[in-house]
């Protein structure tokens, strides 16, 4: 391909001696892109817009923030109400992580659909997995911050997990915790750790850029592209297409941050930490309330810590369990008709999460604990050997051209 030519002077002094406009030029409006993508391909740009959101107004809190027992509430309050635009700062990142979850699971569960885990994407999937368990890690230490009520004690419940690992276990908490109890040492290091993987995610999210553009996207027919008939360029196509996107995103997000910004949060964390006083119910933010579902549902501790952390590892090993050589469930009927089920199984493990530990609950969260495993483990290795498939086209413009002949004679009928 041609080197572009740039006008500005400037720009093209630079990228003569390096090239990173040609290089920008080339990924973001000649990168060749299956013309068949539909509006769920914008959630991986919408997750790399949330990033970047949650980056700039965490370094703008954390000016004002004080990560100090003693002052941390406080200062989270000092921000929400004497700090210039410090509650619009605030309420943006509190519900920009529920947002960005929002997208991301999204963007997985397409993935799943449309069979993008299978070869050669192996690795962009392993690294897709990888930003998720970030993305937890860091939102966890984010809670523990606000230091009220349900921050202290979400932080205490869940690094108290660890002391169910044998031998080891006890001291991994205290080395967790900087002592031994959750005090200031905790807060101390869980906010920089807060402020640090947010960067270590953005250096994984290029990493996972770089095998994306190594084979390009998958489409949702799930067949590789024959030749340029089959693909369009990044811009304009795609790049109005994400910005329309852009825009529904936003619309809900300001309609979170303006109307209902505490809708999903929980009233105990506006009530300052106290070590003295055990909140009634426990419950982590909700996109952790699945996990903690399938730690509650099994009652040995060691036990419900293995199949909590095996929730998200089996995920890792997705690529070798699905042994079937087609990838879209639109052309695997069976396999599509369980994908749905496991939507329904894992928003019924959120509720779950967020009931209770006892009676009817507990059965519920032990069933579905149960399905998640055996769709995973059992139905995704044994499908391909009891599915019966449907063809798949010759190419990606086949149904496109197909579609728009089909239109063509229709418009042409009704002309006569």
């Amino acid at each position: 391909m041609s080197k572009p030519k740039f006008k500005n002077p400037v720009v093209k002094w630079i990228d003569y001696r390096l090239p990173i406009f040609t290089f920008m030029d080339h990924e973001l409006n000649h990168y060749p892109t299956p013309k068949n993508l539909n509006y769920f391909w914008n959630f991986g740009s919408l997750a790399g817009i949330a990033l970047v959101t949650m980056i700039i107004t965490g370094i703008v809190l954390s000016m004002n923030y004080t990560a100090h027992v003693d002052y941390a509430f406080d200062s989270v309050e000092r921000i929400m109400r004497d700090v210039n635009h410090g509650w619009l700062i605030r309420y943006i990142h509190m519900n920009g992580a529920s947002f960005f979850f929002i997208v991301v699971f999204i963007h997985i569960f397409r993935g799943l659909y449309y069979g993008s885990y299978k070869a050669p994407r192996e690795l962009l999937w392993i690294l897709g997995v990888l930003i998720l368990l970030l993305m937890m890690a860091t939102a966890f230490m984010g809670y523990v911050l606000p230091w009220g009520q349900m921050s202290f004690w979400g932080a205490t419940v869940i690094t108290n997990l660890f002391s169910a690992i044998p031998v080891v276990g006890e001291s991994i908490v205290t080395w967790l915790w900087g002592g031994f109890s959750v005090d200031n040492s905790t807060l101390n290091r869980f906010f920089s750790l807060h402020f640090v993987l947010p960067f270590v995610i953005v250096g994984v999210v290029i990493l996972h850029l770089i095998a994306l553009h190594r084979f390009g996207s998958n489409n949702p027919i799930g067949i590789d592209v024959k030749g340029t008939q089959d693909t369009i360029p990044f811009s304009p196509y795609y790049t109005i297409k994400d910005l329309f996107g852009l825009g529904v995103f936003l619309t809900f997000f300001a309609a979170a941050v303006f109307f209902f910004p505490n809708f999903m949060g929980h009233p105990d964390n506006y009530i300052e930490a106290n070590p003295m006083v055990t909140p009634a119910h426990i419950v982590p933010e909700w996109y952790f309330l699945p996990f903690y579902a399938i730690l509650r549902a099994i009652p040995d501790k060691l036990g419900g810590v293995l199949f909590m952390f095996g929730a998200i590892a089996v995920l890792f090993i997705l690529p070798w369990l699905d042994r079937s050589p087609v990838r879209s469930s639109q052309f695997r009927p069976i396999f599509k008709i369980f994908f749905w089920v496991l939507v329904a199984d894992c928003i019924l493990l959120g509720y779950l999460g967020a009931m209770p530990a006892e009676g009817i609950y507990v059965i519920l969260s032990r069933i579905a604990t149960a399905y998640y495993f055996f769709h995973f483990l059992v139905l995704f290795p044994l499908l391909p050997y009891i599915e019966k498939t449907k063809p798949l086209p010759i190419s990606i413009s086949e149904p496109v051209l197909s579609g728009a002949a089909t239109a063509s004679a229709f418009a042409t009928r009704e002309k006569k």
